[in-house]
Parts: structure tokens; sequence; C-alpha cells
């Protein structure tokens, strides 16, 4: 996957597990509401991959520009 894939499933995947979350609480399901805490907790590794991705992109993409502009 690419970083904004990463980034777009991650934010679906936090949002998702907060409403687990909220609606394991008020119907009083704890393997809910643990279902919606790990579905959050994937859902920021999945935005860090993303970041992380960018940021090596990023940094290769400076490098290679360096490059050129010594050439």
């Amino acid at each position: 996957m690419g970083s904004t894939s990463d980034k777009i499933s991650g934010m679906a995947n936090e949002a998702v597990g907060n409403v687990k979350q909220a609606v394991g609480k008020a119907v009083g399901n704890e393997r809910l509401q643990a279902e919606g805490v790990a579905q959050e907790l994937k859902g920021e590794g999945q935005q860090a991959l993303g970041e992380a991705k960018s940021a090596v992109k990023d940094g290769a993409d400076t490098l290679r520009d360096a490059a050129h502009r010594k050439l």
C-alpha cells in the first residue's frame, strides 16, 4: 500500500474503532469495546506507517534533487 492509502485505511479503522467502543459502552458489551480499542490502535499504526512512508519518500526526493543540482 502507498502512504496515502495507509493513512486513509488508518483513519477509517480509527473511526470504526471509536464507534465500536461507544456502542459497546452504551450496551454494556465489553467484547465490542475491546474490539473497538484494538481496531483504533490498528488504525493509529496504519497512519503512523503512512506517515513514515511519506517521510522516507520526501527524504529520497530531497536527496535526488540535491544530486541533480550537483550534476
